[in-house]
């Protein structure tokens, strides 16, 4: 099975509250193209299943619909940033991948 994958790059940042989580915001662009191709097979949440990746780090996660930014975040655990270097405020390039079988 192939995968549908999309390439970006993106800032780190941190949500400013108690649960210190750090995301990466998708392009709006490409919020708006997952959002048209993927939308049927999302969650209750809004959250899409993917595979991330982000240097030499993959894994499986998914990405979840903000109605406030209007695009998707993509949660970046700790062992990701620690695995990667990676601090809030840093660009980093990400690849994420969605099961064709997603796709209408």
């Amino acid at each position: 099975m192939k995968d549908k994958s999309y390439t970006f790059r993106a800032k780190l940042w941190l949500y400013p509250g108690q649960a210190a989580w750090h995301f990466v915001s998708l392009p709006d662009e490409l919020a708006a193209n997952i959002r048209i191709l993927h939308a049927h097979k999302r969650s209750a949440w809004g959250s899409i299943k993917v595979t991330a990746t982000i240097g030499k780090t993959k894994w499986q996660t998914s990405i979840f619909a903000d109605k406030r930014s209007g695009t998707y975040l993509l949660p970046v655990k700790a062992e990701v940033r620690k695995r990667e270097g990676l601090k809030q405020d840093m660009s980093v390039g990400v690849s994420l991948a969605l099961p064709e079988q997603l796709l209408p």
